[in-house]
């Protein structure tokens, strides 16, 4: 059994006391390759589910630091959700017209609807992270943000929405080389952004933003999962496990249809 990946509710994170390297519930790269594909083909068995039962929706985020494996993760695992019932929506700096409403606004709107998959690349948790190791605001603005962050997944929750929110967590060593071999690459470095770098140089600030967002909004249902993400094939084994067993318990059935009794054709 490996390091604990949902992190129970009440519970302080410390995220030194996770490997990020760590593959000890499977060290078999081409077992997990082909545990993934087992795993991708049941995703697409689900969604076509949760699609013609039409009474749930799965919202999925992704945070991590820059070079973290939020884009792999969608192309690896998410894929094999059907793009008709999927949305993947990625945050980026806020535009005047958000700015100019409450900071989970833009957010709401990009909940996925009932019968729905929606994927967040980044989320609503920027506005503790970024947000607050850049400064942008005062620490008055965002420590109030967790009680509206937990109110609002609350919200989504009761209104049949089931909320998986994964940390993937990559060491800096790990991240050094990944954004250096980004650097290298003709078809990645488009990329690549000038703040990428100076948010390394915040590294332990991030960890500590990071360990107080995991740590004051988790609950039972919105949990938080820390993934090991060094290695990228045990990340996507992991992520596609524990989406798989978050959908098996919400107990998808294909609705009933009255079928009426075909009348004889005449002769």
């Amino acid at each position: 059994m490996g390091q604990r990946i949902r992190i129970p509710p009440g519970r302080r994170v410390r995220l030194k006391d996770f490997e990020p390297d760590d593959t000890s519930d499977c060290d078999d790269k081409d077992e997990a390759l082909e545990k993934l594909e087992k795993h991708r083909q049941r995703l697409g068995e689900l969604q076509r589910l949760l699609f013609a039962d039409a009474g749930q929706a799965l919202l999925i985020v992704l945070q991590a630091m820059d070079g973290g494996g939020k884009d792999g993760t969608i192309r690896h695992v998410m894929s094999a959700f059907n793009p008709l019932g999927c949305r993947v929506t990625s945050f980026r700096a806020p535009t005047p017209e958000e700015l100019a409403h409450d900071f989970l606004w833009r957010v709401h709107r990009e909940v996925p609807p009932l019968g729905w998959v929606g994927i967040f690349n980044r989320s609503h948790y920027e506005d503790v992270l970024a947000v607050r190791v850049r400064r942008l605001v005062p620490p008055s603005v965002w420590r109030r943000r967790y009680a509206r962050i937990n109110a609002f997944e609350r919200l989504l929750a009761d209104a049949g929405v089931t909320i998986l929110k994964f940390f993937l967590h990559i060491s800096k060593g790990e991240q050094k080389r990944r954004l250096e071999k980004r650097l290298e690459d003709p078809a990645r470095s488009w990329k690549f952004d000038a703040t990428d770098w100076e948010d390394r140089r915040r590294w332990e600030h991030y960890m500590r933003a990071y360990e107080d967002a995991i740590s004051l909004c988790n609950a039972a249902w919105a949990p938080w999962h820390i993934i090991p993400a060094d290695k990228k094939w045990y990340r996507d084994l992991v992520v596609s496990e524990r989406v798989v067993e978050a959908m098996e318990k919400m107990r998808l059935k294909y609705p009933r249809v009255r079928i009426p009794r075909r009348k004889r054709l005449e002769k």
